[in-house]
């Protein structure tokens, strides 16, 4: 009847210890966080497996003085479990060396061949001291390590800890005291000394005890990982709002810049118009004043009006859908038609610098873009080409504008005859601040390159065939 029963406290650990391994295992997998120490868990599944292991063991063993091979077994996954927990406590202070790894496995082997012999030379109760003697060892040196430990980690767990293994070490010195006094050789289970199973199952207790304060210790380090990983969280999408409004900021400032190089154009570009409104009004009031006015006459001048009221009316438009603070929402854009809305607010500028703007525009697909930004690297691009050009005496000074389709991409190119950028520039040519302006931050082909990132597409700058600078952008048809 005594067999039965100790083996029943076996299995009742064992079956605690391995629904702590379980539940933990899923905690884990459900956090994902904090990765469980390889010791501890080791540690747990090593004594588990002892448990059960000894718990058969007890119910078939006959001659206690000489078991079967299944308590070496037993063990030494007693004696694994003991140095995977101490080197779990190691591993809080200092990372665990290979070579001191390695040494921890060979002592294993070790042991394991020492039980060996004892099983077969030796009785039971010189396993018992051997046993002991070595548990006595792991527990005060986790002892003191747990001590140290707690100088720099104030978690209630490692107390806990620390306590439980002080009751083992208590309750292995108790063993030995019992074994010293008991005075009969132990040869069947019925022989143990009541003392001794008492003290040696109080052991496995307290060795559970410790298993779940290193539990409920990493469910702490889960816990306070994930209440990081949230905060953590918070602070990346206000920085990435930040970065998003500041993005923002940067590209309506932007629209005022690329507009603003060209307002002395955009002006004389308004200002002919609305002169020549003004003087076909004049004509026809003196007309009308005289009396002499005919009605082929008002019709050539109302017409004449409305050209002109036409040509502001574009102009004016092209501004405000620069201007437009629309959402980052794209839309099937001809690009061809919104390179040559743009042409009204660039050309009169190139015109007076003598530099020609030829068109090349192939095709007549429409491309997935927000043509709001997207008109923004087109301008940007543009007025660098013509600063560019502007600093140059020479005749003949071109930008060449094209466009080309292929089934899966288009391709824009804007190449001019200027003297391009300096190869030692040209590595971070597209980086914030990198500029060889005097006046200037680098922000346009910075900006230019967020926003065609942002399209999944690609800009690139190569020397052009007339030796000047050429920046070629690729956009995907399909849609993003």
């Amino acid at each position: 009847m005594l067999k039965p029963l100790i083996a029943l406290y076996f299995f009742v650990l064992a079956a605690i210890q391995l629904g702590l391994l379980i539940g933990l295992f899923h905690y884990h997998r459900s956090r994902n966080l904090v990765r469980p120490s390889p010791y501890w868990m080791g540690s747990l599944t090593a004594n588990i497996s002892a448990l059960f292991v000894f718990g058969l063991g007890v119910i078939f063993v006959d001659d206690v003085e000489r078991p079967a091979f299944n308590f070496t077994i037993a063990n030494t996954l007693f004696y694994v479990a003991a140095v995977y927990q101490w080197l779990f406590c190691k591993s809080l202070t200092q990372v665990v060396s290979d070579r001191f790894d390695a040494l921890a496995k060979a002592s294993i082997l070790i042991f394991f061949v020492i039980f060996e012999l004892l099983r077969h030379y030796g009785n039971f109760e010189i396993r018992t001291v051997y046993m002991v003697c070595l548990a006595l060892f792991l527990f005060g040196s986790q002892i003191h390590q747990l001590r140290q430990i707690r100088k720099i980690d104030s978690s209630p767990q490692l107390t806990y800890l620390q306590y439980a293994t002080m009751i083992e070490l208590s309750f292995a010195i108790c063993r030995l005291v019992v074994l010293g006094f008991s005075t009969l050789s132990v040869q069947r289970v019925e022989q143990l000394p009541q003392a001794l199973i008492f003290f040696t199952i109080a052991q496995l207790v307290a060795n559970t005890v410790a298993y779940i304060a290193i539990g409920s210790y990493w469910t702490e380090k889960m816990a306070l990982s994930s209440a990081t990983f949230s905060n953590e969280n918070e602070v990346i999408k206000k920085l990435l709002l930040e970065r998003d409004e500041l993005i923002a900021s940067l590209l309506k400032a932007n629209k005022t810049v690329a507009t603003g190089a060209l307002s002395a154009s955009i002006a004389h570009e308004l200002n002919q118009p609305i002169t020549a409104i003004s003087l076909n009004t004049e004509f026809l009031k003196l007309k009308m004043d005289k009396g002499t006015e005919t009605s082929s006459e008002i019709k050539d001048v109302i017409l004449n009006i409305e050209h002109d009221n036409q040509r502001i009316s574009r102009i004016v438009s092209t501004l405000r859908n620069i201007f437009q603070q629309d959402q980052a929402e794209l839309a099937a854009v001809n690009l061809n038609d919104l390179i040559e809305d743009l042409m009204p607010i660039i050309t009169p500028q190139a015109k007076n610098l003598g530099i020609q703007v030829n068109l090349n525009l192939s095709g007549n697909h429409l491309v997935p873009m927000n043509s709001n930004e997207f008109s923004q690297v087109i301008l940007n691009l543009l007025n660098n080409a013509i600063q560019s050009l502007s600093n140059l005496d020479i005749q003949h000074k071109k930008i060449d504008i094209s466009t080309q389709f292929t089934s899966a991409e288009m391709k824009l190119s804007i190449a001019d005859n200027g003297a391009g950028v300096p190869e030692h520039l040209r590595a971070n040519l597209f980086n914030l601040m990198s500029s060889n302006k005097k006046d200037g931050m680098g922000l346009g082909l910075w900006l230019s390159k967020h926003i065609v990132d942002r399209h999944q597409g690609n800009i690139a700058y190569q020397v052009s065939v007339a030796g000047g600078a050429e920046f070629v952008i690729t956009l995907p048809l399909k849609p993003i």
